[in-house]
């Protein structure tokens, strides 16, 4: 799933651009154990690619989820067929269960089933999961618990997530259009370590008292491969990399920019500009400048929170797809950034485009198929010239609809 980010100024080029660079240093390591299946074929000797051989049918996880994931998984299955049906080859899309869905129906946030299902998929495509109806389950029966068990599961150790600020959409940002017209950030977040995954966890009563806590943890290792995916990103870019840490106070933080800096020394990277910056101030300078930053690298729970934060400088998470990639033996995760909104699910409200260009994604970098991406994306392109808009992106003088109109519109686009 690498492959050459290019700095692009049209919408359907742009909101892709997942930096899934060439050079086969970005993955020049040894990937996390996951069960091969013998799916991925590497088509080039100079770079590794994540992708399966273009051929005339392929087999997609679907992982509709809970909240709005049924409703945006629908409209986005919808474009991906018709889109396969004028291009002459199939997407044959199977549901598996995940987070509250599968609770439901099996007590397990991740079941073994969808495990063995995606392991023996050309690609995954989720919706969302979560909801207040799960929220007071134990941490192991939460649909979080799923999506951290998949992604360790399956070796997915970097997600990567635009924030593109797009002339169409200038004016639904919340921060004057000064500020964020020329936004183009890359937030490359590494996704299984840190505390998410520290041991040991829990909550035990000390001294009569209840005590809980975690661990956040890094291996060198850990920060050294993510720090590369940053700068070969970073070299199809601007050549700015931003480390976001907390090393004044956290000695992990200490070691990811130790291990950060030894990186960057190395000949294939030291041209690149690097800056070090603390976790609150890069929050702070999000808002206040966002134009500085080009690519940003971090660990989980900070780029959790900064990646969030970065992809509403463009008015809307329901506009941003992301990737979760690693283990070239199994397939990527092309997922939407928003969560899944359950206070609008089931209303027709939500908003399908980050999902529909998450498959768009998905057929690019792990399906080998660029001219169907590229006809998505001109699609959704076109919809947005044409003015037409869900709720969470609605202005004056457009036209609002639904879900599953916003759906029937890229398609009549295609």
């Amino acid at each position: 799933m690498i492959r050459d980010l290019l700095t692009q100024q049209t919408f359907h080029r742009t909101i892709v651009a997942l930096a899934l660079i060439a050079g086969a240093s970005a993955f020049s390591f040894a990937p996390i154990t996951t069960p091969s299946v013998g799916r991925r074929t590497h088509t080039s000797s100079s770079s590794l690619k994540m992708v399966v051989s273009k051929k005339d049918s392929y087999k997609i996880t679907s992982l509709p989820g809970d909240g709005i994931g049924p409703e945006i998984m629908e409209a986005t299955k919808k474009v991906c067929m018709k889109l396969a049906e004028k291009q002459g080859f199939k997407m044959e899309f199977t549901d598996a269960l995940i987070g509250g869905a599968a609770l439901d129906a099996c007590d397990d946030p991740f079941p073994d089933a969808t495990y063995k299902q995606m392991l023996a998929s050309d690609s995954v495509l989720l919706a969302a999961i979560g909801g207040p109806k799960w929220d007071k389950n134990e941490r192991s029966k939460r649909p979080e618990s799923g999506l951290l068990k998949m992604r360790k599961s399956l070796g997915l150790f970097a997600n990567l997530r635009p924030a593109v600020v797009l002339p169409q959409l200038i004016d639904a940002s919340t921060l004057k259009p000064e500020v964020v017209s020329g936004v183009d950030i890359m937030v490359v977040r590494e996704l299984t370590g840190d505390v998410y995954f520290g041991e040991p966890k829990g909550i035990d009563v000390v001294d009569g008292e209840r005590f809980g806590y975690n661990n956040m943890c890094y291996k060198e290792s850990e920060v050294r491969r993510i720090a590369k995916i940053a700068f070969d990103i970073a070299l199809k870019r601007k050549g700015k990399v931003c480390s976001v840490d907390k090393a004044n106070v956290l000695d992990v933080s200490q070691l990811w920019r130790d291990v950060v800096i030894e990186t960057h020394q190395e000949p294939a990277y030291n041209k690149i500009e690097l800056e070090h910056m603390y976790v609150d101030n890069a929050a702070m300078q999000l808002i206040r400048n966002p134009k500085q930053f080009d690519v940003m690298v971090t660990g989980n729970i900070f780029g959790d929170i900064l990646s969030d934060e970065a992809s509403m400088l463009v008015g809307s998470l329901g506009m941003l797809p992301s990737a979760s990639v690693g283990d070239p033996s199994g397939p990527g995760v092309f997922e939407p950034c928003h969560g899944s909104a359950p206070d609008i699910a089931g209303k027709d409200l939500a908003n399908p485009l980050a999902t529909i260009l998450s498959a768009a994604m998905m057929l690019r970098f792990d399906l080998d198929r660029p001219e169907a991406a590229d006809a998505i994306e001109a699609a959704v392109s076109k919809v947005l010239d044409d003015k037409i808009r869900t709720g969470d992106i609605m202005e004056p003088g457009m036209t609002q609809v639904g879900c599953k109109q916003m759906g029937e519109e890229v398609v009549k686009r295609l």
